[in-house]
């Protein structure tokens, strides 16, 4: 199917969220991730994790914005 990216949202992204990002990533999949539909139970490590992400993993992972990323998508 040649699938080389893949899209990422959902919960606990000091968790959940980072495990899939962090699997992705080790698959060799381009990875973008929706920085306003992650949420976690904790404002801090949430924004410690999105930190994380977007310094560390910048040539794998990019973090974009839901609308940007719809108005971005082929209909």
């Amino acid at each position: 199917m040649s699938v080389d990216t893949v899209v990422i949202t959902g919960g606990e992204t000091d968790v959940c969220v980072l495990t899939t990002v962090l699997g992705a990533i080790d698959l060799g999949f381009r990875v973008l991730m929706l920085s306003d539909a992650v949420c976690s139970g904790a404002n801090e490590t949430h924004d410690a994790a999105v930190d994380l992400l977007g310094d560390r993993f910048s040539v794998q992972l990019e973090l974009r914005k839901t609308e940007e990323f719809l108005s971005a998508v082929p209909v």
